[in-house]
């Protein structure tokens, strides 16, 4: 009886200990009235119209940041929060071990190591004056919603903000996959050699980084037919979530006048038009980032070798808090070191440096304010010309008739001869390059012969439809420009011919083209498919038989496009989301199978298959996969049915007359209200998503003030 009890006592002794070890509360906010005390200086009215999108409108652009911030919380607080906690790199402290690589890599890149360096000294003060409007309209929010706000998340802090670009903006050319693939557990790839030596590389295997999408056109008033300027914004994003659009009209008595989609944690707007001008943006693939094999001293795992010398990393610890339950937590640390080339990755296959663009960057919102007060294509490019951005391609337009491409990014300066593509010896200073090239260096087309530019995140020197495109003979092989084409960029040189007007209506019906052009990828699967002999499978000879008939058109009235929209799906997606497609055969065989267990047939009609579906609300809906109607699927779903997450979101065209009379349209794939399933605005304009069509935006405050639904200034009393 008495070792029973002892040996009870000592496991409760044990679990006490563990829970002492364990005990890490995360802390409380501050009380509400300390959160508000900032809102008193800010003074901002927004204007929710029809359909609940935010007019915010305030006497200082400070003032107009802090409306951004409380209106934004209003719809996606969730969101917002959770952008600040993985920004902070705390983020596993909330959402548990899953969330623990993101926290690793913010310490990684250092993110806080440059705010911490650089935001007090290189910051102007009126930028700096933004971020902290926009924190301070955070906590007010806060301050009123405390149940809803992360424990010991508050205060927000202009820091916060500033760090939320420098995190996040080098994933957009795709450093995070590079990084994923390091870390990965079997890695293979070339290695690039002297240059001089005249040899070649010993082993090759395709690294294989998905890419993104997005569409952007811009039209002269020369090609338009009518002597109208035209830029549609199109940017292919998750529908929720961290990067999903929201949209707004920031003005101010400062001369801030922009309608156009911002994420979650950004104060100012990212793509859209102010009264003179617009931009969209599409991402890039540029070759930015460059990984060093290092060879580590055998007898001293804290150097390695650079110059014929053994030098050290430099060493520090990352500490991640990764949640349990309730007041407990994992802590666990981990080591960081850096070589001269950047952070070091140790991983069984080998230990990597990378040197990537973005790197101690802090001047990502600055440049977004003068893109946002720019009025001139001077003014737009002298923004440009900050290079803060690494990566992101423009297409322009204004209301002087002006229209541009610029595939922007920071071009790493690299030395001549070597293949940047593959991995670099790490032992040679001589290509640890410093800085950039010069803007005027960045590929750009502006005021091409045929008026018309383009971009479907495709290689720079297929950019309009005239005889005037960049060439790969301008640019140095240092620069690592993409050479590729996507199935939208393949479709619109087919829709173009450089001398027909785009009209309004031809430009539409371009944007919204639901085809696969003859040398795409869908093309390649389809034949695949349709050159096997399935005359041993009856079933499947009579369903290749059907796919032969399908006129590569993903109408949502089509009964072949199911069979090839699921045959081709993951072919297409790989080049997005890194994931390996199955063999065209299999993935034809299996989508026969779907289709027949939970259709019944193999030719339903593809808006029965391919939905948009938010809260209780369902559509047919066309496009697919990388069609310029670009519609993805985050999965093929147990019930029979694939639900749109991601490509067309919120899209734009806006146009300005011979007398440079601007008139927009805009629409959003839901609506306004992003996580309030009870609001009229949680999915209102989803049916005009959904059948390709618009509503108009609404710029001047008269029209705003007459389709009023709700009028109110934060921290004021009414």
């Amino acid at each position: 009886m008495k070792i029973v009890k002892w040996g009870g006592a000592i496991v409760l002794l044990a679990l006490i200990g563990v829970g002492v070890w364990l005990w890490d509360p995360i802390g409380s906010n501050p009380p509400p009235e300390e959160l508000a005390a900032e809102a008193a200086n800010y003074d901002v009215e927004i204007i929710r119209d029809n359909w609940g999108v935010p007019h915010i409108y305030g006497a200082r652009d400070e003032d107009v940041a802090f409306g951004v911030a409380y209106a934004h919380a209003e719809d996606d607080y969730e969101t917002i929060q959770e952008v600040v906690a993985a920004t902070r790199g705390i983020l596993a402290r909330y959402k548990g071990a899953g969330a623990a690589p993101t926290d690793y890599i913010v310490g990684l890149l250092g993110v806080w190591d440059t705010i911490d360096a650089r935001y007090e000294a290189d910051i102007p003060p009126k930028v700096k004056a933004i971020a902290e409007g926009y924190a301070a309209g955070l906590n007010l929010y806060a301050s009123e919603n405390p149940d809803v706000t992360w424990a010991g998340l508050a205060p927000f802090e202009g820091e916060d903000v500033v760090a939320g670009f420098i995190f996040k903006t080098p994933f957009f050319y795709g450093l995070d996959g590079t990084l994923m693939e390091l870390f990965g557990d079997d890695r293979q790839a070339e290695i690039a050699l002297d240059p001089s030596a005249g040899r070649e590389a010993f082993h090759a295997v395709p690294k294989g980084q998905p890419e993104r999408g997005s569409n952007a056109f811009a039209v002269s008033p020369e090609r338009s037919g009518d002597e109208t300027t035209r830029l549609v914004i199109n940017s292919h994003q998750p529908m929720t979530g961290p990067v999903a659009w929201y949209e707004a009209q920031l003005v101010s008595e400062e001369g801030l006048d922009i309608t156009g989609g911002l994420f979650p944690g950004t104060p100012l707007i990212l793509h859209g038009f102010n009264r003179h001008l617009g931009w969209a943006n599409t991402v890039n693939k540029p070759d930015l980032a460059d990984i060093y094999r290092l060879e580590v001293n055998p007898e001293n795992a804290g150097q390695y070798r650079l110059d014929g010398e053994w030098r050290d990393f430099e060493e520090e610890t990352v500490t991640i808090r990764v949640g349990l339950w309730g007041p407990f937590a994992f802590t666990a640390k981990r080591p960081l070191k850096h070589s001269a080339h950047g952070p070091v990755i140790e991983a069984d296959h080998g230990t990597y440096a990378i040197r990537y663009a973005g790197r101690g960057e802090i001047r990502q919102l600055e440049q977004y304010y003068r893109l946002n007060k720019a009025e001139t294509l001077e003014d737009f490019l002298d923004a440009m010309a900050v290079n803060a951005l690494p990566s992101i391609n423009y297409i322009y337009a204004d209301e002087t008739g002006d229209i541009a491409f610029v595939h922007n990014g920071q071009y790493p300066d690299r030395i001549e001869g070597w293949d940047w593509e593959k991995d670099l010896p790490g032992d040679r200073s001589d290509l640890i390059w410093e800085g950039y090239r010069p803007f005027p260096d960045v590929p750009k087309l502006i005021n091409p012969a045929s008026g018309f530019v383009y971009n479907s995140n495709n290689t720079p020197y297929s950019a309009t439809d005239g005889a005037d495109n960049l060439t790969k003979e301008e640019f140095p092989l240092s620069m690592g420009l993409q050479e590729n084409e996507t199935n939208r960029s393949l479709r619109v040189q087919e829709l173009t011919d450089g001398e027909k007007p785009i009209t309004r209506e031809r430009l539409l019906a371009i944007k919204f083209d639901l085809a696969y052009a003859e040398n795409s990828q869908a093309e390649e699967v389809i034949a695949a498919v349709l050159a096997h002999d399935w005359s041993d499978e009856p079933e499947l000879e009579e369903a290749a038989a059907h796919l032969a008939e399908w006129d590569r058109q993903m109408d949502r009235n089509n009964r072949h496009a199911a069979l090839a929209g699921l045959t081709i799906l993951r072919e297409i997606s790989s080049q997005f989301d890194g994931s390996t497609p199955p063999d065209p055969l299999v993935a034809f065989r299996e989508a026969v199978s779907w289709l027949n267990e939970h259709y019944g047939r193999i030719d339903p009609e593809w808006g029965e298959v391919n939905r948009l579906v938010r809260g209780e609300t369902s559509l047919p809906i066309d496009g697919g996969p990388d069609t310029l109607r670009a519609i993805y699927p985050a999965e093929i779903r147990d019930d029979g049915t694939l639900h749109a997450s991601a490509g067309d979101t919120w899209i734009a065209l806006v146009e300005w007359d011979e007398a440079g009379r601007q008139d927009a349209w805009v629409i959003h794939q839901y609506g306004s209200a992003t996580l309030d399933e009870g609001s009229p605005h949680y999915a209102d304009q989803a049916p005009l998503f959904a059948d390709m069509k618009w509503r108009r935006a609404l710029i001047e405050r008269a029209a705003v003030e007459a389709n009023a639904e709700r009028i109110y200034r934060p921290g004021k009393v009414d």
